[in-house]
């Protein structure tokens, strides 16, 4: 019975030993995606995401948009290269975006919306240049949801929307932060 426990746990030795060891000849292969350094001579997806020109996005003074336009530049600028333009930027991205608010759940009784849900829809157009040739042309989206309080709180469901708005922003900005990363990587 004994002889029994002793082969599993050699097994279990053998199994952990064969992990390490794997764990060890790999671990040199892989880097970390926004990572400064490199293995090669190529830049890092860090570098080329700071050689990313964007400029002003269009949206029409005084409305929503204009304020959620600046937000998602300002989170774009920031997570390229820690809030500072590029010195001299290989790519310029260009952005268009609609934004909008969807009610999702209305109360039946009083006929009021309980919920609703802010959404952002953008296209990206990722221009090289030098060549001036379109190299990413592709659209992403955000959503975030809101609970509309009492009709007495309009100034909480403001400040509900805007923290809504703001949630949309930042998925926005990661999304767009991660598809520019995917092309730099893979060129797709």
């Amino acid at each position: 019975m004994w002889q029994f426990r002793t082969r599993e746990a050699l097994a279990a030795v053998a199994r952990f030993a064969f992990v390490v060891a794997l764990g060890a000849v790999t671990s040199g292969c892989f880097q970390p995606l926004y990572g400064n350094q490199t293995i090669g001579s190529d830049d890092s997806v860090r570098d080329k995401l700071g050689s990313v020109e964007i400029p002003e996005i269009k949206a029409a003074n005084g409305t929503p948009d204009a304020r959620i336009a600046v937000a998602v530049r300002n989170a774009l600028l920031y997570d390229f290269d820690g809030g500072q333009t590029p010195t001299s930027p290989t790519y310029r991205l260009v952005i268009t975006f609609g934004s909008g608010r969807t009610t999702v759940i209305t109360d039946v009784a009083s006929g009021r919306p309980d919920a609703q849900v802010e959404s952002i829809n953008a296209v990206l157009t990722l221009t090289e240049i030098a060549t001036q040739k379109v190299v990413l042309q592709t659209s992403t989206f955000a959503r975030a949801s809101l609970d509309i309080p009492g009709s007495a709180q309009r100034f909480a469901q403001q400040r509900a929307a805007r923290n809504a708005e703001d949630r949309a922003v930042d998925v926005l900005a990661e999304n767009i932060r991660n598809r520019l990363a995917s092309y730099f990587v893979a060129g797709t």
